[in-house]
């Protein structure tokens, strides 16, 4: 048996039914209606409002604790002159926070002192600090609104306490241990926080930001009903909440799926000079934008600027730059962002090289935690995705220096059960609250279920790695080591027309929680002899067709496989195969294809063909 066969009749992930989802046939229209109840939607009026997302469905930001209290306090000192700082994350979600924010306030008092401040993410890691907080006081700060952190911050609190600043914290992240241990602010606006109403705990910073943003303007107007002025700015600013939702990796589900829905298409005709500028020069300018686009081309822009340099220039870029200087900061994340990916290049190949050689990647071992000398600090988490996605085990990457190590980390989940029913709900590995049982060897950690930051001794480092191991080989059972992936439905390849596959994309935006709909193509015979195509021959094209009972030798339809040009010789010409896909329109010719997720080998399937 030749290494592709091999490779092929084993699997690289393990196949499990969505909740719901049953064996294939039927009709054209038979097969959306098998995924929506496969998503928990059979009932005619949740599909009906999951397909048809409405603002009439976000819930009312006064339910989000301390919230109000925070809107009427920055009204007041917008109004009255005070000197007002937002201060945000360097992340995407983060800044676009800070922008929201920002443009709100302005609209509703455009003579407010206001000010932005981003930490370097080098210098002053995540999060508020003391120092920070004594210089803005000493700069005349009267307000500080943090967005995107601040929820454990219980120092830098005390120091604007003690200096007369009210510090208004929103957040997201995981919260403390207990209420007692919340920071001493003049509000804590966080939708999770202990007694709260609000009926949706998942939303990103940009998420809370944009909620407070709306409170503003109902206050403002002192109604429910605002300005059409303040209400196409509520429009205008889920462009920048969607960037929020979909890079910060959020369930996409309730609230979350219904800003990235409205935003999604804003971004692309927005006002916002930064924003359009930022599309174009990432590539997007004659293309509609999609949860990929920004998960794959603008987020990683953004970011880039926190990690290679200093986010504030692209909360400029989305705040007060005009369309000249905007495309000036675009061209600088572009090349940012370029100088980001050859250096991850480079950390991942040491990184994936070293967790073999210490053997966290052997059996029995479930975390990967690395540090090194010669390691960028702000290109470190995402390499972590890069290794959770090849190990499938929780990683930590830090960077060491003067002998302290700062890093991060990222989590596995998304891991079903099979049963005789189907499956569980999907589970993950809890990072933040391993962290918090290795909090002695710690300086600072935060974060949440699936990534958060830390700070440590060097000197700590040994006994961080054995008790963060400890805890993970406690928690994750060994058939979590293999990556799990749902499908949605078993379908047949006549199914699969351009009518139907754009009904399932109905169910976008894609994220977290609603991952793109995934088929099994049971039984699928090769048709013709596989290629590769694109640059470099480094993707495969597959023709396959359904067949046995009910398939009635079904129409053909190509497979594509990105970067599986190296596999070819396991798909030959007449075997027989079980796929998983994903269905797309092609926008090169208007014709269904399927992303491959995965292939097996069904045993005794077919002669192959040479």
């Amino acid at each position: 048996m030749e290494r592709g066969e091999e490779f092929l009749r084993g699997f690289t992930k393990q196949w499990h039914p969505r909740l719901g989802a049953t064996a294939g046939g039927g009709t054209a229209g038979s097969l959306v209606a098998r995924v929506l109840a496969a998503r928990g939607l059979s009932d005619p009026v949740l599909s009906a409002r999951f397909l048809e997302p409405s603002l009439r469905h976000l819930h009312q930001p006064s339910l989000i604790p301390d919230l109000d209290r925070a809107a009427e306090r920055i009204l007041a000192a917008a109004r009255s002159g005070e000197q007002i700082v937002i201060y945000g994350d360097y992340d995407v979600d983060g800044i676009s926070a800070t922008a929201i924010l920002f443009h709100m306030i302005m609209k509703l008092a455009p003579g407010a002192q206001l000010k932005t401040y981003v930490p370097h993410r080098l210098d002053e890691g995540y999060g508020l600090n003391s120092e920070a907080m004594n210089e803005l006081a000493d700069a005349g700060t009267r307000v500080i609104v943090s967005v995107d952190c601040g929820v454990t911050a219980t120092g830098p609190a005390e120091v604007a306490k003690a200096r007369g600043v009210d510090l208004i914290i929103t957040d997201h992240h995981n919260l403390p241990g207990s209420a007692a241990e919340l920071p001493e602010a003049f509000a804590v606006v966080h939708p999770r926080r202990f007694g709260s109403a609000y009926p949706f705990g998942e939303l990103c910073g940009a998420g809370v930001a944009y909620k407070l943003a709306w409170r503003m303007a109902t206050m403002a107007c002192g109604s429910e009903r605002v300005t059409e002025p303040l209400r196409a700015l509520l429009i205008e600013l889920l462009a920048l909440a969607s960037l929020g939702v979909i890079a910060d990796v959020v369930p996409l589900v309730d609230e979350n799926r219904i800003i990235a829905s409205f935003g999604l298409r804003r971004i692309k005709h927005s006002a916002i000079p930064g924003l359009r500028a930022l599309v174009e020069a990432s590539g997007l300018g004659g293309e509609g934008i999609d949860a990929e686009d920004v998960g794959f081309r603008l987020g990683p822009r953004l970011n880039a600027c926190g990690r290679m340099g200093h986010a504030r220039e692209a909360v400029e870029m989305l705040t007060t730059a005009d369309r000249p200087r905007a495309n000036q900061i675009a061209e600088e994340l572009t090349r940012q962002n370029d100088l980001r990916r050859a250096t991850e290049r480079v950390i991942y190949e040491q990184a994936a090289a070293m967790a073999e050689q210490a053997g966290m990647t052997r059996d029995g071992v479930h975390a990967i935690v690395l540090a090194h000398p010669e390691w960028h600090a702000g290109v470190v988490g995402i390499v972590c995705s890069r290794l959770v996605e090849r190990f499938h085990r929780p990683t930590i990457l830090l960077a060491e220096r003067d002998g302290m190590c700062h890093g991060s980390g990222r989590s596995i989940g998304g891991f079903i059960r099979a049963t005789a029913e189907g499956g569980l709900p999907p589970a993950s590995f809890d990072l933040h609250g391993a962290l918090v049982e290795c909090a002695p060897h710690l300086l600072q950690f935060g974060g949440h279920d699936m990534a958060a930051g830390m700070k440590l001794e060097s000197a700590k480092l040994p006994g961080f790695v054995g008790a963060f191991t400890a805890v993970a080989n406690r928690d994750i059972p060994p058939e979590w080591l293999v990556q799990g992936v749902s499908y949605d439905a078993e379908a047949l390849t006549h199914e699969l027309s351009n009518a139907v596959v754009s009904q399932l994309a109905r169910l976008g935006p894609f994220g977290r929680d609603n991952p793109p709909v995934r088929l099994l193509l049971r039984g699928v015979r090769v048709d013709q002899l596989p290629q590769t195509f694109g640059s470099g021959n480094k993707h495969l094209g597959v023709v396959v067709r359904s067949t046995g009972a009910g398939a009635a030798n079904g129409p053909l339809i190509r497979l594509v496989g990105w970067n599986w040009a190296g596999r070819i010789a396991s798909v030959r010409r007449g075997t027989v195969l079980d796929a998983l896909i994903v269905a797309k329109v092609s926008s090169y010719n208007g014709r269904v294809e399927g992303q491959i997720i995965d292939l097996r080998a069904c045993p005794g399937g077919g002669d192959p063909v040479e």
